[in-house]
């Protein structure tokens, strides 16, 4: 068996390990196994290979893997608490930070919550707008 089927069946390990884990780690070294797979079809000797691999995973883990990263997070929904953020509740219970008390209903659920501004005291039936999540709390601004 030559060397140039040694790397294609290391490239196509990779990929599956990508498949299974969705990292995209392994996805850059089974390119760079495909580049020394085609260097030893060539006749490149085995270190021109090695050193081929190596160089292509690595440039491309550091040059494209964040950008990939990226742009298949964006596609994500968010979930959970994230998806909060930004959007508008009504306030059950009066926020006052300096008393640690406060809650909110938004979505059908009650949340803990306090204000962005330690010294706002927002009253009940109030609206506010969610501007982050901390922990279990909802940290909100007045929605005037």
């Amino acid at each position: 068996m030559s060397m140039a089927m040694y790397w294609l069946i290391g490239m196509v390990v990779l990929v599956i390990i990508e498949c299974i884990s969705m990292g995209l780690t392994t996805i850059w070294f089974a390119a760079g196994a495909l580049v020394a797979a085609i260097a030893a079809a060539l006749g490149a000797n085995l270190v021109v290979q090695i050193v081929l691999c190596i160089l292509v995973s690595v440039l491309l883990l550091l040059f494209t893997r964040p950008w990939a990263m990226a742009y298949l997070n964006n596609r994500t929904v968010k979930t959970n608490s994230d998806s909060l953020v930004g959007k508008t509740g009504i306030v059950s219970i009066d926020i006052n930070n300096i008393k640690s008390e406060g809650q909110i209903q938004i979505r059908g659920n009650y949340w803990t919550a306090r204000s962005a501004d330690d010294n706002v005291v927002i009253e009940k039936d109030h609206k506010v707008i969610v501007k982050e999540i901390a922990g279990v709390k909802c940290i909100v601004e007045p929605a005037d």
